[in-house]
């Protein structure tokens, strides 16, 4: 389902993570993802939805569980959809990556995951 690479970067970085199929897309959970400082939560479940054809076509958007808001009340760019996937409400971030971003054969859920982190610490408020 997942490449080996991918596989040894879950079992390592996040464990108790779940690989499942929904509506055709393969479902990567990440419970508990650390999210940084200035927002409501410090944690939430992150989910990646990778088309069939993953790796070698990008992974697009990524959701979290329960929704992440600002401690400032400033809402967050492009994450107020809600969507239904694997029996919860989840808060989707419409992130899509630029042409050539994802190099097939060369990135990974491992640097997928670092983008995720860029735009998380890019989305929090900055520290006074």
């Amino acid at each position: 389902m997942l490449p080996q690479i991918d596989q040894d970067c879950l079992a390592e970085r996040a464990p108790g993570h779940t690989v499942s199929s929904d509506a055709g897309m393969i479902c990567v959970v990440i419970p508990e993802f650390p999210l940084g400082p200035g927002f409501d939560l410090s944690t939430a479940d992150l989910m990646l939805r990778l088309a069939p054809g993953y790796p070698d076509i990008a992974p697009d958007m990524w959701w979290f569980h329960p929704p992440v808001r600002r401690t400032d009340g400033t809402q967050i760019p492009a994450t107020q959809a809600m969507e239904h996937h694997l029996g919860r409400e989840w808060q989707r971030w419409s992130r899509h990556l630029q042409p050539g971003q994802w190099r097939s054969g060369i990135d990974s859920l491992e640097s997928y995951l670092a983008i995720v982190r860029r735009e998380l610490a890019l989305a929090a408020p900055k520290a006074a």
